[in-house]
Parts: structure tokens; sequence; C-alpha cells
């Protein structure tokens, strides 16, 4: 494709889709919004740095890229994650002010269309649409309602900025997000559930008896915490396992055996292969990880980051829908998880054919001046 930053292409509406740097789920729940907006003859561009640009330049290789600073926040050890991340609310506020900033000049030197942001909250526009994508409209907290509310009423506050609000997840409560997605009250701007995104599909591949599919994203220094204790465990484990490092652009690799493979990043149709044919998907409970396992309604074993109040609450929810098994990373043990997991009377949802977002960005698209919806 040939893109001319100066100009739209004739007929064709520019929108520039933004995901937030806080781990790789925010950019990966993004790939199946940026196939169908390409799907409705959008032109897409994206803004991201990091992992996050190295991961989407590898599955969107044609697609213009602008540099966009991310939060970059910063986790200390599970018992000062709070405390750490509470020290850097001023930058990231100032982070929030510069991106606004920053999206002013782009939407005048690129004439964007529309914005669609992954929990960036400064990505919002007064003169074109801006979408911004969330599961968390209800924030946990270790300090209980009172702070929930204080919490959600901050959130709001940056929410309500934007035009509307699309949320990965059903409507009805039975969803994946449980209290997340589903709050006592919902912001002022027009909310809509957009179902499970993932950019995975179900296919027809045989699972393979004792093998793992082992995920090892997340914020440090807690991903190299888990990872020295998987590699420690699978050196034990008698089977085979294929483990993901959540690296992409590393150079540096664990060495692979005939029986357990080390990757640093696999694209989609890989991972998809890879996830699919695991008897069982060890993995953080990220909310994306979580949509990409539902999708493929795999058994899996959820292990919480310590101290990510999101995280420990998706595990347990899930652990009491059945959905899948929880433990956490100081009892985490290879095979007593996998003895739990084979004995656990896992259950499927029936969410997972009701995506809305192709009528979620028809109905974007039709509100842009001289944009014809698919």
């Amino acid at each position: 494709m040939n893109y001319d930053p100066a100009g739209r292409r004739s007929g064709q509406p520019r929108i520039l889709v933004a995901p937030l740097d806080w781990g790789l789920g925010h950019a990966t729940r993004c790939i199946p919004v940026i196939y169908e907006l390409i799907r409705q003859n959008v032109e897409v561009w994206l803004a991201c740095e990091g992992h996050q640009e190295i991961l989407l330049k590898k599955e969107f290789p044609g697609i213009p890229f602008l540099f966009l600073r991310g939060y970059r926040v910063t986790y200390g050890p599970a018992t000062g994650l709070l405390r750490s991340v509470l020290w850097q609310i001023p930058r990231i506020l100032r982070c929030i002010r510069e991106e606004h900033e920053w999206l002013q000049q782009a939407v005048k030197t690129y004439q964007f269309s529309a914005v669609i942001a992954d929990n960036r909250y400064g990505l919002y526009h007064s003169n074109i649409p801006s979408v911004f994508i969330t599961h968390q409209l209800c924030i946990k907290s270790p300090f209980g309602k009172w702070s929930e509310r204080i919490l959600q009423k901050k959130n709001y506050g940056f929410v309500n900025r934007f035009s509307e609000c699309w949320i990965p997840d059903e409507e009805n409560e039975n969803g994946l997000a449980g209290q997340l997605s589903h709050p006592s009250s919902l912001p002022s701007i027009p909310v809509h559930y957009l179902g499970v995104l993932s950019r995975l599909k179900k296919l027809e591949i045989e699972e393979k008896k004792r093998h793992l599919f082992i995920s090892l994203s997340g914020p440090e220094p807690q991903r190299s915490s888990f990872e020295e204790k998987i590699i420690h465990a699978i050196a034990h484990y008698n089977g085979t396992a294929t483990i993901v490092r959540g690296l992409p652009g590393e150079k540096a690799l664990i060495p692979s055996t005939n029986d357990i493979y080390f990757y640093n990043h696999l694209p989609s149709d890989e991972l998809n292969k890879e996830m699919q044919k695991a008897e069982f998907v060890i993995s953080r409970s990220g909310y994306t990880t979580v949509m990409d396992i539902a999708t493929l309604e795999k058994k899996s074993i959820l292990i919480a980051t310590p101290g990510q109040t999101e995280q420990e609450y998706l595990a347990k929810y899930l652990t009491e829908k059945k959905i899948a098994i929880s433990i956490s990373q100081k009892d985490f043990e290879i095979h007593e998880a996998i003895q739990k997991a084979a004995a656990f009377p896992y259950r499927s949802i029936d969410c997972l054919n009701h995506s809305k977002l192709p009528a979620a960005i028809s109905a974007l698209l039709a509100k842009l001046p001289n944009a014809v919806a698919q």
C-alpha cells in the first residue's frame, strides 16, 4: 500500500489507532479492530512505541506508524506495587496532557477522520469522533469500595471527554470481565459492548496430551520472576511445552530442547496454532490473554501478577465461574497445578460468536463526513 502523509486517499477515511503501553495486551486486542477497519475500507494509521510498535509492525508491515511516547509505568516488587504506581501519578497525568497536545497537532498534520484509543486517556478530540476502548470501568482497589468509588469518578472524568466508549465484553453480566466491565453506573457518553475481542480463531487442530503452552507476558520485574520459576519447573516436567516470553524485538534467546521450545514472540497465526494444540495453557490473568483463551476454549491455569488488583480479581472471578483455575505465583508448582487442572470441571462460555465490532465500526464510519459505512 502507498500512504501519503499529506493527503487522504480518495474516498477513504483515515483513522488513527493507538494502544496503551502497559503490557502487550492493549496492542494485541487492537489487532481485530485494525483488521475490521481495513475490511471496511479504512486507511489505518498506528501510534505507539517500544514492544507495542514492534508487535504491530510485524502484524501490519504496510501500515504507517507515528511515534507516540507511552506512559512508561514501572513496577516495583509485589509488596510495593501500589506505592510505586502512586508515585508515578504526576508523571502519568503529564503524559496524558502531552498526548492530548500531540493529537491536536497530529490531526492538523495528517487529517485524521477519527481516533480509536485503547486506554490512552489523552487521545480525545473536540472536532473528530474519538473512541475509548477499555474493559475496566470499575477499577479494583485493595482499600475497599470507598476508594473504588473515588477511582471510578476520576476514571469517568477522563472517559467522558471521548465521543463513545467501546467495551470488549458481553453486555450481560455473564461475560469475562465481571464487575470490571459491568459497574453499577456507566459513563455519560454512549457505551457499546463489542463482545469478546481476540486476534485468534478456533482451528481444527488435534490437542496433544501433556503438551503445555506457557505465556510469560506482563510487567517487570514480575515477568522475569515468573519466568525463572517456570524454567526451574519445566526442567522436571515429563511432557512437552511451548513457552512464549512476551518479548518482541528481544535478541537474546533461551535455548530450546527437543521437548521444550522457547520463543521471544510468535506472530498471531503461529501463536494460534501453538496455543490450540496444548492440553493446558498457563498464563497471567491479563484480560486480553483471558479473551484469547476463552476464544480457543482452552483449559487454563491463571497466575495473577502479584499485587495487580485487576488480574487478582479476574483470576478469582473466572475460577468461581469455572472458566479457569487460578494459583498464586508463590504457590505455583507445575505438577500440582496440572493435577488440579485435570480434575477441574471447566465450562465454556456462550459469548464467543456474538461480535458487535463490525456494527460498531460501521456506525462510527457513518458519522464521518464523506464516508460510506460498509
